[in-house]
């Protein structure tokens, strides 16, 4: 169960993050300005965000299994579809409406729910592992999409993402239990006489709009939703859709910058994976203080750095390290605010700040880029965010509910 939701995120987080390889390529063949391709873009990281919420409904009541094979099939219809596009507004239906809809559905909503039907200890280790994948997948495949458009055009990646996403359906269903009880289990750590939680008939769009009004009396909501808009402002806005673009603006070619990336994803594998243990062991608010923090400070740093392959190394391990390890605390601060049932749908409207954040970055981030000529006040600004984010962390929850 892992191992299918694990992929299922790696190849949705890949999806999300193309239009960062499309973006040169499409301005250079067919004209269309980089603030043009970063709206699309933002569009699709937003809507990725806003069916979080409604998706992790559906969940309770279609299943994992049917709303993931629908995503996929969706996903891969739209991104085929775009392979005859001329125009912008069509690269805005296909890669921001369409695949924001399937995206949405195959996102960190997915690990939540997953998490809590398949898990009763070791759920932030867990969670961390799944979270890791979401990032993991964003950067891991560039070099590959980065190359294939550097050599075969533009649609060699649309055609690679939309071949993956095909064939990854069937092997869901084929292989994705729904249930622990259908292969004769319980929840990992649970009893032998566990009960689990039962489906509800409840209207999936009823239960997340109730499920949002509930949370937005109570302070932690908020505090966790402004946190989480600053991660998304701070790593799939800005380094995962601009990161290319910044370091063409200084002379590093496409797919060495993809690989820079893709590093990341790799760090962010471990670095996530770490902070799930840490978060089955420490007080997750501080540990949300420490990776703010130092994220605001590094991109601070990052328009100040040579861009040497020395300081790339570096900023690359680091922010890998950082990139999504806040998702573990943040899920166990809902979990403990919100309750089993009612998490999984109330982190799907955190998860959506992350998208409203991301979707903020990568088009501002592109406006700034085409006023100033460069990114300098874009990443300064994210790194201030960074910081305040921090402060914020610590506010949430209450000692005695936090701590380990």
């Amino acid at each position: 169960m892992v191992a299918l939701t694990f992929l299922a995120l790696l190849v949705s987080a890949g999806v999300r993050a193309t239009p960062g390889v499309l973006m040169v390529p499409l301005q250079d063949t067919l004209g269309w300005s980089r603030s043009s391709i970063s709206l699309s873009a933002a569009a699709g990281i937003f809507l990725y965000g806003l069916v979080g919420p409604f998706s992790a409904a559906l969940m309770q009541t279609l299943g994992i299994r049917r709303m993931l094979i629908g995503a996929l099939l969706l996903i891969g219809l739209s991104t085929m579809l775009s392979l005859g596009m001329t125009q912008p507004w069509q690269f805005f239906l296909t890669w921001g409406v369409l695949t924001g809809f399937g995206t949405g559905a195959v996102a960190m909503v997915l690990g939540a729910t997953v998490v809590n039907r398949w898990f009763i200890a070791r759920r932030g280790t867990i969670m961390g592992l799944l979270a890791a994948s979401t990032a993991t997948g964003s950067l891991l495949f560039l070099p590959g999409l980065a190359a294939l458009a550097h050599h075969f055009g533009w649609r060699a990646p649309v055609m690679a993402v939309a071949a993956t996403t095909l064939i990854l359906a069937p092997l869901i269903a084929l292989f994705l239990p729904e249930h622990p009880a259908d292969r004769g289990l319980v929840p990992h750590g649970a009893q032998a006489d566990h009960k689990p939680l039962h489906h509800t008939d409840q209207n999936p769009l009823r239960t997340a709009i109730t499920a949002l009004l509930a949370a937005t009396r109570m302070r932690d909501f908020w505090f966790l939703f402004a946190t989480f808009f600053v991660c998304g402002f701070t790593t799939n806005g800005l380094i995962g859709t601009h990161f290319i673009a910044i370091c063409a603006d200084h002379g590093i070619g496409e797919v060495p910058a993809a690989g820079y990336l893709a590093m990341m994803g790799l760090f962010d594998l471990v670095g996530t994976t770490l902070s799930g243990w840490l978060t089955d062991r420490f007080d997750a608010r501080w540990l949300l203080f420490s990776y703010y923090g130092l994220r605001g400070a590094s991109l601070i740093a990052l328009p100040f750095i040579d861009f040497s392959p020395e300081s790339l190394t570096i900023f690359g391990i680091f922010y890998g390290l950082d990139w999504i390890a806040t998702v573990p605390p943040t899920l166990r601060l809902s979990n403990m605010a919100f309750g089993e049932r009612s998490a999984p749908i109330i982190f799907g409207w955190i998860v959506f700040g992350h998208q409203i954040g991301a979707a903020c970055a990568a088009s501002l981030a592109g406006l700034l880029r085409q006023a100033q000529g460069n990114y300098q006040d874009m990443l300064i600004l994210a790194g201030i965010t960074g910081v305040i984010a921090a402060f914020l962390a610590i506010s949430i929850g209450s000692p005695h509910k936090t701590a380990a």
